[in-house]
């Protein structure tokens, strides 16, 4: 079998082409490549166009999250402190965070389009996919797959402060634990 190398793009199906091509490019920081009345290509990098947007004839109102269907598309940035600018620019822009964890592989934010699509901003936790891996088939993840919520504004402002991003990315239950590690070893 063959894989492919990368995810191209992602098309979103609307109503209004002009208000999700809006939000999708306010949040991506993404630029229009082309467009007419009922479609459009954004992009953000060197790839011709990573989101589509269409109106075909006959599509129906937003999103209904009570059916089977597309759940998220994620966007992974380089660092904490590029996730956290991102963060920190949508909400100046009116754009608020649904929901923020801490996976344990990744620190996610997760956002809502105007039709109600997700799109989830993240940063890698491990420097390496064989450790994020190894986590995910470790018992902090057998326990909780989810992970737990994060407070944005917490968590920016302990960035700011100088914390060590490191000391950031991990997920609560492990800092916990490293913590009684640590005090066990010096009683």
């Amino acid at each position: 079998m063959t894989s492919p190398v990368k995810l191209a793009h992602v098309v979103l199906q609307t109503t209004d082409v002009a208000r999700l091509r809006d939000w999708w490019a306010t949040v991506l920081d993404a630029e229009v490549i082309w467009q007419n009345d009922g479609l459009c290509f954004l992009s953000y990098d060197d790839e011709h166009h990573r989101i589509a947007i269409a109106a075909p004839p006959g599509v129906a109102g937003p999103v209904d999250k009570s059916v089977a269907g597309l759940h998220h598309v994620a966007f992974t940035y380089e660092g904490l402190d590029q996730l956290v600018g991102v963060y920190e620019r949508l909400k100046a822009a009116g754009i608020d965070p649904t929901l923020c964890i801490n996976h344990g592989p990744t620190l996610s934010f997760y956002f809502e389009d105007p039709d109600g699509n997700s799109a989830e901003l993240q940063v890698d936790c491990f420097a390496e996919p064989d450790a994020a891996t190894a986590f995910m088939n470790g018992p902090y993840f057998a326990k909780n797959p989810i992970g737990f919520r994060v407070d944005p504004d917490d968590l920016a402002r302990r960035l700011h402060d100088g914390e060590p991003v490191e000391s950031l990315l991990v997920r609560r239950d492990v800092a916990r634990d490293r913590a009684d590690a640590a005090s066990a070893q010096l009683s």
